[in-house]
């Protein structure tokens, strides 16, 4: 019997707690959060719905106005497919599975595949062999549409995807489209006690009181729930302060929060950077998954609005702090304007394992820390450009070789960099550690530089956290002119590496 209580409290603690990821964006009046339901909506999708006033942006760049969010948390870790979700058993239910309420959802809210979300999230992993894990994009989400229409005829392996879906549902190929659309499923690895501490933050910049995390009792959990009870199911910009208030959950005026600036070229489905950064930069329209888009341009483009954004945000004080959800050459670009000399503290929100902050002075310095071991090689070429390839958090010297030998004829030397450790999620331990690797890696490329007395480019390729990326591009000037370079993840380019950003860049 306790287990059961426990079981059913901690579904009941995770669904308050990602209400209140959303509902803080309520206290931002610039932010575009409207309003925020609790236990109300369609059928199936009623834990949590979120309006927005003017609207996001969906996965193709169209108006995204309202998400309709079902959470589902499990004590015991396990995995689903695209046949479990046709199945009212793994939603707990008798007669209708998650498809057919996303169905009756998509058909009030969303008749035409536009303007609503209709999201799944859940401690639970889509199994690695399912059908169903290749379809869902990992920037947003949502299905890759395109992908589970790719197959032609119900034989092949998402044709049999869809021809479940429709039997199922009792729907032809046009109106399963229009449904696909609008589904995502997300997966959460935080923690109850992770997503209490991504709350903390949330709170600090909303004004709302904050809670020791020391203390056990977490009084956000209950009160929205006694907010159902007593009928109040929606909340506004214009009313939420109000019943906060009521409630005595009005922390300090606010005015010693810091300012957080947000830059985004792909997002976290269950984190929106607009929902608690006080301005973003949103250059996700200029991507397709992790592929910049043909008609976007890294220096024409995308450089010149990062540099006004962060020189805007700069004029705000002489400490920021920066949330990097971007490709390692937007951080390395963002630290290359914010360099060293900027005289600004910057703060970056590392995500490596959870979410942590890290700064140049996070940590006073250890010794114990792992430090650079570097491995030069000199290519038979005549050229004077070096290639240095980062591998902190894992190796990436055989790709580099093998693309620099196809590509790179001018290249004179390799240098290969790894922790004396080896790389991994946590071979960085700081901030302070990420800025002190950024400086000692600084010197050894001018070290090349001046042993070889070569004027050359430096082609930089990175495995790295991203505020590694940033504390280096802060040194960009003392490592001399360099191209940067993007893997293709999703292999729609060969599968190999592709030049993004040179530095300095040309007017």
């Amino acid at each position: 019997m306790t287990q059961a209580v426990t079981v059913r409290r901690d579904g009941d603690s995770f669904q308050a707690r990602m209400f209140w990821l959303k509902a803080t964006g309520l206290l931002d009046p610039a932010g575009p959060i409207a309003k925020v339901g609790f236990e109300s909506g369609p059928g199936g999708f009623d834990d949590i719905w979120v309006e927005y006033d003017p609207p996001i942006l969906d996965q193709e760049g169209k108006p995204l106005r309202r998400e309709h969010i079902q959470c589902k948390w499990h004590v015991t870790p396990d995995s689903y497919g695209y046949m479990q979700v046709a199945d009212p058993e793994f939603i707990n239910a008798n007669a209708r599975s998650l498809l057919q309420r996303a169905l009756a959802a998509q058909r009030g809210y969303a008749s035409e595949g536009e303007g609503a979300r209709f999201q799944l999230v859940t401690n639970w992993r889509i199994n690695r062999e399912d059908p169903l894990r290749k379809l869902v994009n990992e920037r947003s989400h949502t299905l890759r549409v395109d992908m589970l229409y790719a197959g032609a005829t119900d034989r092949s392996a998402m044709g049999q995807v869809r021809k479940f879906w429709r039997e199922h549902l009792g729907i032809d190929e046009a109106d399963l489209r229009f449904l696909a659309r609008t589904l995502a499923f997300s997966e959460t690895g935080d923690s109850l006690e992770a997503l209490r501490e991504r709350l903390d933050l949330h709170f600090r910049l909303a004004g709302l009181r904050r809670v020791p995390l020391g203390e056990s009792a977490f009084i956000y959990d209950d009160v929205v729930f006694q907010w159902a009870a007593q009928g109040r199911l929606e909340f506004t910009r214009g009313n939420f302060r109000g019943q906060c208030e009521k409630e005595g959950l009005i922390g300090e005026a606010g005015e010693g929060r810091p300012r957080i600036y947000g830059v985004k070229s792909f997002e976290h489905a269950t984190d929106r950077l607009e929902d608690r950064c006080t301005k973003v930069l949103n250059l996700v329209p200029n991507f397709a998954e992790r592929q910049i888009r043909p008609d976007a341009d890294w220096r024409l483009d995308l450089y010149p609005a990062l540099k006004t954004f962060l020189l805007d945000a700069a004029k705000e004080g002489e400490r920021l702090r920066l949330v990097l959800d971007a490709h390692l050459t937007l951080s390395f670009a963002a630290g290359s304007v914010l360099n060293i000399k900027s005289g600004r503290m910057i703060e970056l929100e590392q995500r490596t394992l959870g979410k942590r902050i890290w700064a140049p002075d996070d940590l006073p310095a250890d010794p114990a820390w792992p430090q650079w071991v570097f491995s030069e090689e000199t290519l038979d070429s005549g050229g004077e450009d070096i290639v240095v390839a980062v591998g902190l958090t894992h190796d990436v010297a055989p790709a580099v070789r093998a693309y620099v030998s196809a590509n790179l004829p001018a290249a004179s030397r390799f240098l290969a960099v790894q922790l004396s450790t080896g790389p991994g999620a946590r071979s960085v331990m700081c901030g302070r550690h990420a800025f002190d690797l950024a400086e000692a890696l600084t010197g050894q490329i001018k070290a090349i530089r001046e042993a070889s007395g070569r004027g050359g480019r430096v082609h930089l390729f990175m495995a790295a956290p991203g505020a590694f990326s940033f504390f280096l591009g802060q040194r960009q000037t003392a490592i001399g002119p360099l191209t940067l370079y993007e893997y293709d993840f999703e292999g729609n380019r060969g599968g190999s590496y592709q030049p993004s950003l040179s530095l300095p860049a040309k007017s």
